[in-house]
């Protein structure tokens, strides 16, 4: 039986897996300003046996727990769309998007906050599959439906009402969102005040790669001051590259962090809640 896979997977691990029917892949490739760019892609040509999952249509749900841009669906849609995806107690399910897994790891932690362990993303994603020249699949497949039964981790996932009690609280988004300094999607440039920022292309080497994990660890560590990761709150925009930095902090050895999926986009709806610009002390950037 091969090893679970947890959090990444190089493109020559994964060949060597496609004839294995226990693996699940799953394509997320998005484009925030153009929605129909990522299944356009994926039906242009995908990684064999690659089945497609879009942001918003099958990884956002009605708001339930937050009132987000990509709000998360329920534990009950989670069960549906991962047994409609194929996925199954006994599936080592893969993830992954155009380059540095930033809608992979949205896949990635829902798994994990539905209590799936062996779930992993693709280093690298579709540039790194193609440039190592392995072949692709053009058209939409399928899988036959799994049977997928889940129990949420509810404490990993933070309400809008829970944010300010954070230990220690970190944004996820570039730098110039973070600041103030724009805003190319929401109606209010800034930031939750005392929130740290470490953008989460941090996390990654000059090609869309993750650094190793001893070099996460120092980032994160040098970051968070002595605070566990276990009690950090990560946000972005949308709940969606926070993720990305949860799973770094996961593949650096640190744990598993606490998601405030409506993040900004919810946040700032509401014009009675604090902002603040510039930068804070502590912050990477």
């Amino acid at each position: 039986m091969s090893v679970a896979m947890t959090t990444i997977i190089d493109a020559q691990s994964l060949h060597a897996r496609l004839n294995d029917p226990t693996v699940v892949i799953v394509d997320a490739r998005f484009n925030l300003f153009n929605v129909d760019e990522g299944r356009a892609s994926y039906l242009d040509g995908h990684v064999p046996g690659a089945v497609y999952a879009h942001l918003d249509d099958d990884l956002s749900g009605p708001p339930l727990t937050d009132a987000g841009r990509h709000p998360m669906p329920s534990p009950q849609a989670l069960e549906a769309l991962f047994s409609r995806l194929g996925v199954d107690a006994g599936s080592q399910v893969v993830a992954y998007d155009q380059r540095d897994g930033m809608l992979a790891a949205r896949v990635w932690w829902m798994l994990r906050y539905m209590g799936h362990e062996a779930v992993a993303v693709l280093d690298g994603g579709w540039k790194a599959w193609t440039s190592a020249g392995y072949g692709c699949v053009e058209g939409e497949q399928t899988r036959p439906a799994g049977a997928f039964h889940g129990t949420p981790r509810r404490d990993w996932l933070v309400s809008v009402d829970q944010v300010a009690a954070a230990p220690r609280l970190v944004d996820s988004r570039d730098p110039r969102r973070y600041r103030g300094e724009n805003e190319p999607l929401d109606p209010v440039a800034g930031h939750i005040p005392g929130a740290l920022n470490r953008f989460h292309g941090e996390n990654l080497d000059a090609e869309g790669c993750f650094l190793p994990p001893g070099e996460l660890a120092r980032g994160f560590s040098e970051l968070l001051a002595g605070t566990p990761v276990a009690q950090t709150v990560f946000y972005c925009g949308s709940g969606v590259t926070a993720c990305h930095s949860l799973l770094a902090a996961c593949h650096a050895g640190l744990g598993d962090g606490r998601l405030y999926a409506g993040s900004w986009s919810e946040w700032c709806s509401d014009p009675k809640r604090p902002v603040a610009t510039g930068p804070e002390a502590g912050s990477m950037k």
